[in-house]
């Protein structure tokens, strides 16, 4: 028989161990997401087209999921930095990423990248395409794209046309125009495109194809000669513009692209409410608008769709990229 100082152990034991046991739940429940601010990774500087769609999208991907989504400018190397700082970030949803048409060139660019462009992410959906404008110095003798051909095999030594730097969307967009028409055209690299549209401004060089949001000033405000559009349809900012593809050079389709990804492994759940949530801001009235200033065509789409799209740009400029000779390092 046990003795009531015993007795009354073995009840506080069995109440603590009953109290324990009600007020702990068997499977601690995750906090639903997104329960803080989401980062949105840039892989350019703050001002250019990459930092502008991702701050349209950021304020009304936050005002979607409930929890701010706030941009991080990570510079360097064409956007790699960005892109790795992403590839190697934990997959919980809190860490996405501006994925762009640079990141599909880089896989040809670059000899040793520190990620897979498919492997490492997981791609949400594209956001929107923008095309290039092919420009000119008004003082030359060129008006259209028959003009422009003309005068490239006038030149000793070609046209010239300037980038933002080698392996760049604007510099490759000459490299596929120079592989379909067999010209002569030498290719003048800058660091950026504000200095390279400077000296194009001066006269210093020939010709660029631009991205329409930095052309497009100069062209409306006579400055640059617009004499066509490399994407697939007339731009309703410049409706007497041609595309090259209707100016003798059918299936030539040169875009800049966005896209949101976020790193490998992070949940579909997760991916799924962010194509949602994109989806919606992208039909929004105001934020059409806004891409249509900046002549972009918003681009909704699937998370697989994505996938594909990066995929065959990769195959797409492997063989632009080995032709012009480009490298980085």
């Amino acid at each position: 028989m046990l003795c009531p100082t015993a007795s009354r152990r073995r009840l506080l034991a069995l109440a603590t161990a009953l109290l324990c046991s009600t007020a702990l739940p068997s499977h601690a429940q995750p906090a639903p997401w997104p329960s803080k601010p989401v980062k949105l990774v840039v892989g350019y500087a703050a001002g250019g087209a990459t930092d502008v769609i991702a701050r349209l999208v950021a304020i009304r991907l936050g005002e979607q999921l409930g929890q701010p989504v706030l941009v991080d400018n990570r510079t360097g190397a064409n956007s790699n930095v960005g892109a790795e700082a992403v590839a190697r970030a934990p997959a919980d949803g809190y860490t996405l990423y501006v994925y762009t048409i640079a990141n599909t060139i880089n896989a040809s660019l670059y000899a040793r990248l520190g990620y897979d462009p498919i492997k490492d992410f997981e791609p949400i959906g594209l956001i929107a395409k923008i095309p290039n404008i092919l420009v000119v110095d008004p003082k030359l003798p060129v008006k259209s794209v028959a003009d422009y051909v003309r005068f490239a095999k006038e030149q000793p030594d070609g046209i010239t046309f300037a980038s933002s730097g080698s392996g760049s969307s604007i510099h490759l967009s000459g490299e596929m125009f120079k592989m379909k028409a067999g010209l002569k055209m030498l290719h003048v690299p800058y660091r950026g495109s504000a200095p390279a549209i400077t000296d194009l401004l001066g006269g210093q060089v020939q010709s660029m194809f631009d991205n329409a949001p930095s052309a497009l000033p100069h062209v409306q405000g006579g400055r640059l000669r617009a004499i066509a559009i490399t994407g697939p349809r007339r731009s309703p900012l410049l409706p007497d513009v041609p595309t090259v593809a209707e100016s003798g050079y059918p299936g030539f389709d040169v875009q800049s692209w966005f896209g949101l990804a976020a790193p490998a492994g992070t949940p579909r759940a997760v991916i799924d409410r962010l194509n949602a949530a994109l989806g919606k801001v992208l039909a929004a009235p105001e934020v059409r608008q806004r891409l249509q200033d900046m002549a972009a065509t918003p681009e909704a789409g699937t998370p697989e769709q994505m996938r594909a799209f990066a995929a065959a740009e990769i195959k797409r400029w492997r063989d632009v990229v080995k032709a012009s000779g480009a490298t980085a390092e």
